[in-house]
């Protein structure tokens, strides 16, 4: 069975740093991509980033451009978030998330396996 395990949650102070692990454990699984999507009480699921395993093209949300960067290892079936300068609207769970197969990376359908989510609170 394949899972996804997230890190690296927890409560910051606005302008601070977190980043975020997502590893990938279980049978083999050949990943198109890896993304990050996030949600807040009350709101939708908001795409975050995303990677495609076999080249690393990247794809960000256009709120966290520029402060968020997602990374991969693949020695180690990982995924990482770094995000910078956090505000307070930063608040909510994240979800990583796996795709087998091609997927429009921006949009969470495409999706088949996800994690149990990991909570990021950022104080103002």
């Amino acid at each position: 069975q394949v899972q996804l395990v997230e890190s690296g949650g927890g409560l910051v102070q606005a302008g601070a740093s977190l980043r975020l692990s997502c590893a990938h454990t279980g049978r083999t699984f050949r990943n198109y991509a890896m993304g990050w999507f996030r949600q807040a009480p009350g709101k939708e699921r908001e795409f975050v980033a995303a990677i495609t395993w076999s080249n690393s093209n990247t794809n960000y949300g256009d709120s966290v451009k520029d402060r968020f960067t997602i990374s991969k290892d693949n020695a180690k079936n990982t995924v990482y978030l770094q995000m910078n300068n956090l505000k307070p609207e930063d608040t909510a769970v994240y979800y990583c998330a796996a795709a087998a197969g091609f997927v429009l990376v921006r949009d969470s359908r495409g999706y088949d396996v996800w994690g149990q989510g990991t909570q990021v609170t950022v104080s103002s």
